[in-house]
């Protein structure tokens, strides 16, 4: 796979290029920062771009503006947004915007490089991943939502492993219980939220996600806690 980092620390930007070669893909570019970013992306044609939430020159929100930008240029290309923080509003607004495989971790995550490689295969593959940090807090903000409030404790923690990029196999090993008892949560679930069931599992995960935000306010600044 061919895949454009956008970083601004060197020492983790240096890392990822050779975590990534390792694991067989090709890096065609390593940025600092996202001034080229839609020029580059247009002459190298990645497969996955990875980008970090915060670059310069303010370090506030330029990184997930130049997501949202090449998501709306590029619906069909697969982005990864690292940060360090849970950044709600920034994580909404990914969500409820249109565009194609999509993947928001915690920098931490990287430290498990099989994890990490896995979830680069699986994103540039189509699917979507949400670090399961991000998915908790964007939940619990929809708390007083009328239709989370129609879910259990364990159709809440089955949506946020579905969130996760997790088989409804996976899912039935972290819970010790049968397949088809997973299966039963998730239409559960997905009726209670009032969404449409299909194939896809990551498809869902991101629309149920996106129909949560558009339930809810976001909020006003991006400050991390």
């Amino acid at each position: 796979m061919r895949i454009l980092i956008c970083e601004d620390s060197a020492l983790l930007r240096e890392g990822l290029v050779r975590l990534l070669e390792d694991a067989g893909h090709t890096v065609v570019a390593a940025l600092p920062d996202a001034h080229d970013l839609d020029t580059v992306v247009a002459d190298t044609t990645p497969d996955l771009c990875i980008l970090d939430v915060r670059l310069p020159p303010t370090f506030t929100d330029e990184g997930i503006r130049a997501a949202l930008t090449l998501r709306a240029a590029n619906p069909h290309l697969p982005v990864l947004v690292l940060s360090q923080y849970v950044e709600e509003r920034y994580a909404s607004e990914l969500i409820a915007g249109r565009g194609g495989a999509l993947g928001y971790l915690l920098k931490d995550r990287v430290a498990d490089v099989a994890e990490f490689v896995e979830t680069v295969a699986q994103i540039g593959a189509g699917g979507t991943v949400f670090d399961p940090e991000v998915v908790s807090q964007l939940l619990m903000r929809r708390t007083r939502d009328d239709r989370m409030a129609r879910l259990t404790d364990r159709e809440r923690t089955v949506l946020a492993l579905i969130a996760e990029g997790k088989s409804n196999q996976a899912i039935a090993r972290t819970l010790h219980v049968s397949e088809a008892s997973v299966e039963k949560y998730i239409t559960s679930l997905f009726q209670k939220l009032d969404l449409e069931q299909d194939e896809a599992g990551n498809r869902r995960v991101l629309a149920a996600l996106a129909h949560l935000e558009h339930g809810g306010d976001l909020p006003q600044t991006g400050a991390s806690r």
